[in-house]
């Protein structure tokens, strides 16, 4: 909403206070002022100038030798290249050394040889938006009235210098749409009158009865009100009018459109006009639409209607769609004499489903959506009727045709002084309550320890205690409430077991140089499925927002997949990501999706890039791996975590393993199968997803510090020739079972599958670590302990190399 303060204070009194001042103070009672605009701000040295005479520039088709007078007998050459300037005219001028918006300096300068001392000006050049300036000056310069005095402050007779105060309104707050809402307001907040614009007009003998007839036949319209007006004159609005609605946003028209729109701004109630002669009737009825019944609409848009769009008619045919727009068919021309003045009170749920099927919002629409006032309806008609008379020189007919079945008792709010204060915490004296409540001027009485309180029709928003609470509060001072602390037992806050684990993962995972991404739970219904750990009914939403968002997945790494997709598809070449989210799996007993907490990452491109060593390292299995085992480790689950390989639609038969927690299978890990690379185009890429609600429950025991051994470890290597198929973890498991409690440590150092193999061999060698924390260990004692290994691995069918 933008306020004109030059406007605004036409009814309440502002004098001496700052726009700034007046911002902030609008803004501390609850409606925020987004910007104050100076619409003058820059510019200097603008004046009216009367145009003595015009030639065609000798040198240039497009320009115009003008002689401007700019003050008494001050006259100067000025070139235009507008192509409506024209001799006789009074016009703006910008002198040599005036300023204009975007701080441009205007100088004496030659056009094609001929000298140009100033500029002819339009108003997009004085920094007014082009979509608000009337069609006929849209293209070119704007023309004063004949009695703007040459020399004069031409700004201040464009409406200029003016202050406009742009508020960023809630929905709720309907009633500052209009310039006596924001009066009202203004008024409670310094404790100032509202003075309503009077209306005061003459009728002629003849009754609006006998022109137009009202038959309302749908009940989302209670109340609908006709006032006819004969011998309109048609023609520009006065300077005045048009520049309060260009300072609204706003476009001019003609005196009625203008007076429709000003009343509008003024009241909140949107008017419309209908030309009386081309409605071709003496009725009108509101209706439902026929189904596919059509109207071309102001906007010279052809609109098909469905069977519950509300539309006004001739008897016939729409002439408007109630509440949105008016009809071509009956729009006010130059040629009309005859106005019909339409106010009328529409439900805003029937405004709404109209303005959003046919994809047409206006000012009406909105405020008919929001709300209006039912007090202001008949008074808005009977404000249009007194300036159609006053600026279009028009005749009101006695009487206004009405039907009228809309309720418009005020709303009654009980509340009592004590539970005020105990809501908002505070000691507002019932003298000050009453006081603020009469600023707002809502009729409020005190008895029995209640304030009883009729709120005005025109604030909606206003239904409950709680709202009456929150009107005291803001103007009572929202600074004005004491800042306590919480009162109640004091408990230290700190993070659960699960949460303090769970942040530990992020570490490891952060650590490892992973980046957390954050996908959508919704999929689609082909990918709900897809690589997960386990699957259950699928849970789908009834109204998706479109296909692939219609399902809620079963598993993190499609999306994550996607996601370095997306970043490889833009010259990311390495993507290392992961996320923690949830899956949702079947259904609980409330039917609502069983929800379990996962981690999942994806590793595209290289792993290690260090170009000062030359040293480079592409993502493979045993990073991905790497990633995990160092996760468990800081977990503390090192020694019941397993691999197992396994297969999976989507990911390399070759490159993947089921990964196990105390034998239980808890997650997957492997590499997309080339199918589905080339599909998202991606080089080589691993995945894994883990249940990390299965991991994060698993209990560890407290860990335990051994004094750094003082004895020396013993190490043996051997190398085993295995099937190409077996898995090293399985003989690493053997090594273990089989060593003595000297064994301490096993590890894989080297894997050759070279041509010096035999077909389907290959060869892996392992170093086993023996150690006694007591003593220090004999050859002896190692040798017996490690042929037990070897023996172990002999009967399981591996041979020494």
């Amino acid at each position: 909403m933008l306020v004109s303060l030059n406007w605004l204070k036409q009814y309440v009194d502002i004098e001496g206070i700052a726009p700034e001042e007046l911002a902030e103070k609008i803004t501390r009672s609850g409606i925020e002022v987004d910007a104050v605009i100076d619409r003058s701000q820059g510019m200097t040295n603008i004046v009216v100038g009367y145009i003595v005479s015009k030639e065609k520039h000798p040198d240039a088709d497009k320009l115009n030798i003008c002689q401007v007078e700019v003050g008494e007998g001050d006259v100067r050459q000025i070139i235009c290249g507008a192509p409506n300037v024209a001799a006789g005219q009074k016009v703006i001028v910008a002198l040599p050394g005036a300023r204009l918006p975007g701080g441009i300096k205007i100088k004496k300068a030659k056009m094609r040889g001929q000298e140009s001392n100033g500029m002819i000006c339009s108003l997009q050049e004085l920094g007014v938006e082009g979509r608000v300036v009337p069609k006929a000056y849209a293209d070119g310069i704007y023309v004063l009235p004949e009695d703007a005095v040459p020399g004069s402050d031409a700004l201040e007779l464009v409406g200029l210098r003016d202050i406009v105060l742009e508020l960023g309104l809630t929905p709720n707050r309907s009633d500052a749409l209009s310039m006596l809402g924001v009066a009202y307001e203004v008024a409670a907040i310094l404790s100032k009158e509202v003075k309503l614009p009077g209306i005061q007009y003459e009728t002629i003998s003849e009754k609006a009865g006998d022109y137009i007839n009202v038959r309302v036949e749908a009940k989302e319209n209670p109340l609908y009100a006709a006032k006819v007006v004969k011998n309109v004159k048609i023609a520009e609005s006065p300077l005045w009018l048009q520049h309060y609605l260009m300072a609204a946003g706003v476009r001019p028209h003609n005196n009625v459109v203008d007076i429709t729109n000003y009343i509008l701004m003024e009241y909140g109630q949107p008017l419309h006009a209908f030309d009386y002669d081309s409605l071709n009737s003496k009725e009108i009825v509101v209706r439902l639409a026929h189904e596919g019944e059509k109207i071309v609409t102001l906007d010279e848009q052809e609109r098909t209607l469905n069977a519950h769009n509300l539309v006004i008619t001739n008897g016939v045919e729409p002439v408007a769609v109630a509440g949105v727009m008016g009809g071509a068919n009956s729009e006010v021309t130059n040629k009309t004499t005859t106005v019909v003045i339409e106010a009328a009170y529409f439900e805003g749920l029937s405004v709404r489903r109209t303005s959003k099927e046919l994809g047409l919002r206006s000012d009406s629409s909105a405020r008919f959506e929001k709300g209006v006032d039912p007090n202001r309806v008949l008074l808005a008609g009977e404000r249009a009727a007194q300036m159609l008379a006053d600026i279009a020189g028009g005749e009101v007919l006695d009487g206004t045709v009405l039907v009228d079945d809309l309720d418009k008792t005020p709303a009654r709010v009980v509340v009592s002084p004590d539970y005020i204060n105990s809501r908002l915490g505070m000691k507002i004296s019932l003298e000050e309550m009453l006081s603020i409540l009469n600023r707002l001027q809502f009729d409020v009485e005190a008895a029995n320890g209640l304030l009883i309180i009729d709120v005005p029709t025109r604030r909606q928003d206003i239904k409950i205690e709680e709202d009456i609470i929150e009107e005291i509060a803001r103007l009572y001072g929202y600074d004005e409430i004491p800042m306590t602390l919480p009162e109640g037992n004091e408990q230290v806050g700190g993070l659960t077991p699960y949460q303090a684990k769970r942040r530990i993962v992020r570490n490891v995972l952060e650590g490892a140089g992973l980046y957390q991404a954050i996908t959508y739970s919704l999929t689609s219904d082909e990918l709900a499925q897809k690589f997960a750990l386990k699957t259950e009914d699928t849970t789908k939403l009834l109204m998706p927002m479109s296909e692939e968002r219609s399902t809620l997945r079963q598993s993190l790494i499609p999306h994550l997949v996607e996601a370095a997709s997306y970043n490889v598809a833009r010259k990311a070449d390495s993507v290392a990501l992961y996320e923690i989210g949830s899956v949702f799996l079947g259904q609980t007993e409330e039917q609502l999706p069983y929800e379990e907490e996962h981690i999942a990452f994806v590793l595209t491109g290289k792993w290690v890039d260090h170009t000062w060593q030359g040293e480079k390292l592409n993502v493979d299995f045993f990073v991905a791996k790497g990633i995990i085992e160092s996760l468990f480790e800081k977990l503390g689950l090192t020694d019941r975590l397993s691999f197992s390989r396994t297969t999976m639609d989507g990911l390399h038969p070759g490159q993947t393993a089921a990964i196990y927690l105390d034998g239980e299978k808890i997650g997957l890990i492997g590499g997309l199968h080339p199918t589905e690379r080339k599909q998202y185009d991606l080089k080589e890429t691993y995945v894994a997803e883990l249940n990390l609600k299965a991991i994060l429950a698993a209990t560890v025991e407290d860990l335990v510090y051994a004094p750094v051994p003082r004895f020396p470890a013993m190490t043996r290597d051997i190398a085993l020739e295995l099937d190409r198929s077996k898995p090293a973890g399985e003989i690493v498991e053997i090594i273990r079972q089989a060593g003595t409690k000297l064994l301490k440590e096993v590890k894989v150092f080297d894997v050759y599958e070279g041509e010096k193999m035999e077909a389907g061999k290959k060869s892996v060698a392992f170093s086993l670590t023996y150690f006694d924390p007591e003593r220090t260990l004999t050859d002896d004692e190692v040798l017996n302990a490690h042929n037990k290994v070897l023996k172990a691995l002999t009967e399981a069918g591996a041979e020494l190399r």
